[in-house]
């Protein structure tokens, strides 16, 4: 809960069609704009109240010494690792199209963590989600 008694990581408005189709075009122009090169290409998936947003990039070349130890192909190594999405954030709809609530997906538990965003606040843009959660695109 925060202050005023409403907690922004339950509930919300199921997300209308063209709500989806502005959002995804948001958060694929910002990415574009400001992570072009960082990934192959995105994933982004309404459910509900929530917009899923993931990353799918060119796996680092694995050193030959990998194969003799696992089951698969260089080829097929890698094309797993392309087809495996980088889990970036969950944002969740309230009505208004700059004021979503995000949870950043940990790798370390395997779930999406309710947080802050970067301004501050527990709402914030499509847009600051995917900053906020793109520090899964750095070297």
């Amino acid at each position: 809960m925060n202050a005023w008694g409403c907690d922004p990581h339950s509930g919300g408005v199921k997300i209308p069609a063209a709500v989806k189709q502005r959002t995804e075009h948001r958060i694929r122009s910002y990415a574009e704009a400001k992570y072009a090169g960082k990934f192959t290409r995105l994933g982004i998936r309404f459910q509900g109240v929530f917009c899923y947003i993931d990353a799918y990039t060119e796996p680092v070349e694995p050193p030959a010494s990998l194969f003799l130890v696992v089951d698969e192909t260089r080829e097929q190594y890698l094309e797993r690792l392309r087809s495996t999405p980088l889990h970036l954030c969950r944002i969740r709809y309230f009505g208004d199209e700059d004021q979503w609530s995000m949870a950043f997906y940990t790798y370390s538990n395997n779930k999406y963590e309710p947080c802050i965003f970067d301004n501050g606040s527990f709402h914030g843009t499509p847009e600051e989600a995917f900053e906020s959660s793109a520090v899964y695109l750095q070297d």
